[in-house]
């Protein structure tokens, strides 16, 4: 005959629970940007022609596109392909251009920049 051995449990020794930190954060004080501006990065131009869409169909009369560096061409792409392909009523209201100083790993370098303001009509 087998002997039943007693189950054995073995005790999980309680988890140290964390004392509450509260750790105050610096307030960061950031302009909201406006609904209708579409910042312009590293996404394919498609992704920002939909963006560009989809503010004019929600009632936006202008809708500002915003790039710098390399992301400008893709900027000009955006607003040339909604205007021909997809909102044909539209008309490139502003153009400005300029420069931001970025602070990088090399120090401060300048970084063109360009704005594009899109409208309906003429």
């Amino acid at each position: 005959m087998a002997e039943e051995k007693p189950a054995v449990t073995e005790e999980k020794p309680a988890a140290k629970e964390k004392p509450a930190v509260t750790e105050e954060k610096p307030a960061v004080k950031e302009k909201p940007a406006a609904e209708n501006v579409v910042f312009i990065g590293i996404k394919p131009v498609m992704n920002y022609v939909l963006a560009v869409i989809t503010q004019f169909n929600m009632g936006s009369g202008d809708v500002v596109l915003k790039a710098r560096g390399r992301a400008i061409s893709t900027a000009v792409d955006v607003a040339e392909i909604t205007r021909n392909r997809f909102l044909k009523g539209l008309a490139v209201r502003n153009i400005s251009i300029g420069t931001e100083e970025v602070q990088g790993d090399r120090g401060a370098t300048n970084v063109s920049t360009v704005e594009i303001v899109l409208g309906r009509g003429k």
